[in-house]
């Protein structure tokens, strides 16, 4: 089993959503976070004296699945969260050790 993380630009959640509900992904967790990378920040206008803003505005998504679904997992992701303007985010796979279902009790592949 395999946690997979995705940083992407707020406004591709939706997209992002419906291309792992098409492919069977059945739960994921959504966060708003910000941060900044290789898009840095940017520089705004407030009452008139100018301010950097240095984190950005993005969602973080995460999603446990099957080492079976993995390669089609990152693929919705990534095809659904690319604009090819820089900051489209990033997606980290960590492994999980044990995935238990608090009201069942369920471990494992049968948890997710």
């Amino acid at each position: 089993m395999k946690l997979v993380t995705a940083i992407i630009k707020p406004f591709k959640l939706d997209e992002v959503r419906q291309a792992l509900s098409d492919i069977g992904t059945q739960g994921i967790t959504v966060t708003e976070v910000k941060g900044f990378g290789r898009q840095k920040g940017h520089t705004e206008l407030y009452r008139g004296a100018e301010y950097v803003v240095d984190f950005l505005p993005k969602i973080r998504i995460e999603a446990a699945v099957e080492d079976s679904v993995l390669a089609r997992v990152i693929e919705a992701i990534e095809t659904s969260a690319r604009t090819g303007k820089i900051g489209d985010g990033k997606i980290f796979v960590t492994t999980l050790e044990e995935v238990i279902r608090i009201r069942t009790g369920e471990t494992g592949k049968e948890a997710l």
